[in-house]
């Protein structure tokens, strides 16, 4: 899969630009991605991740 397809993947997971937490990790994991590489495309892709499990964000 390539970078611009697990783009527009992330982009339809978070439709407001926002995703909760725990559906980033899902969605990583789905992917086939690390959590650190989720954390830089969303990053990059302007979104935020709600509802942190670790109440970091």
């Amino acid at each position: 899969m390539g970078q611009e397809e697990i783009k527009a993947k992330i982009r339809a997971a978070a439709p407001e630009s926002r995703i909760p937490c725990a559906a980033a990790m899902n969605l990583a994991k789905e992917l086939g991605i690390s959590r650190k590489e989720m954390g830089e495309l969303l990053n990059e892709l302007r979104i935020k991740i709600i509802q942190c499990q670790l109440g970091c964000f």
